[in-house]
């Protein structure tokens, strides 16, 4: 991953979060000319480029990388590569802090039930990245209400009820066909009746051209009126997935992103272009297919995993 930075930077090896100013100064040294970061940034480009990271964020990294160095000066000792490594890699890190979102800390201050609609198109592991959190808050003590609300296939009803009886998680169920917003109501119903802790809306996954199914989406929202929406994006969707994330984004409003398959994920532009689109924060990452492989996101440890 990003085998330019490698080649480029090979001298470089302390971790990322030793601070540019180590490395350069306003008041000594060398003056760094933008002239002599346009090879780097050249590089950095196209790695970029190929690492599925959209234009606009190549774009944005590079306005930063020039801010941060251009007219400073190097220190005496210190090597010009290595400073403009360290300020890729502070870029990189504001793009991924754009927003922080502590998930568990919203669980638990949030009047209950909290109500979380999860949204995406098909294949990116939407209904499984539902039951990890349905696992999570288990282990928090959190009791779960699961909504079926992809009515669309009978085989996503079907998958989500092996989830919540391996879980042992009530689920609210329709049949195939029917109101994906009548399913959502009724398992809020049955969550403040019982008073429950959280429910889990899950929706049909949809492209997000199709207008009919995007439509029904904000009806959904509109009856279940949720707490929290979360777009599950598959991190190996490269520039794909910023333009679903974008999409959705505009026409209900996400407000948090959970990135699937960032296991098999050999180029990580998924996450800096999703974050940069719609500003919005990425709290978990899909490591694996059991409900214990979610991890809270951590920009630097995205960071470091680019720059290995």
């Amino acid at each position: 991953m990003f085998k330019f930075l490698k080649s480029k930077f090979s001298k470089f090896n302390e971790s990322a979060d030793e601070a540019v100013d180590d490395a350069i100064s306003d008041a000594q040294g060398k003056v760094i000319k933008e002239s002599k970061l346009d090879e780097l940034l050249w590089d950095l480009e196209i790695g970029l480029m190929e690492s599925d990271v959209a234009l606009e964020v190549i774009e944005e990294l590079k306005v930063q990388i020039r801010q941060e160095l251009v007219g400073k000066r190097v220190k005496r000792g210190q090597d010009f590569q290595k400073a403009v490594n360290q300020a890729i890699k502070n870029s990189l890190q504001k793009v991924l802090s754009t927003s922080i979102l502590d998930f568990d800390d919203y669980i638990d201050k949030h009047e209950k039930p909290v109500v979380l609609m999860f949204v995406g198109v098909n294949g990116t592991g939407k209904t499984t990245a539902i039951a990890k959190i349905a696992h999570r808050l288990q282990k928090q003590k959190k009791s779960v209400v699961l909504a079926a609300g992809d009515t669309f296939r009978a085989g996503a009803i079907e998958q989500l009820t092996i989830h919540s009886e391996k879980l042992g998680i009530k689920i609210i169920k329709h049949q195939a066909g029917s109101d994906a917003a009548a399913v959502a109501y009724d398992a809020i119903e049955h969550a403040k009746a019982r008073f429950k802790d959280v429910v889990l809306v899950d929706t049909a996954g949809r492209m997000q051209t199709n207008t009919n199914l995007m439509d029904e989406m904000k009806k959904i929202k509109r009856i279940a009126q949720p707490d929290m929406i979360i777009f599950v994006g598959d991190s190996l969707a490269g520039n794909d997935a910023v333009e679903q994330a974008t999409k959705f984004n505009e026409v209900v409003g996400i407000d948090a992103t959970i990135l699937t398959k960032i296991d098999a994920d050999a180029k990580g532009g998924a996450a800096l272009s999703i974050a940069h689109a719609v500003g919005k924060p990425i709290i978990f990452v899909s490591t694996g297919q059991k409900y214990e492989q979610l991890e809270v996101f951590d920009s630097k440890w995205m960071i470091d995993r680019i720059f290995d």
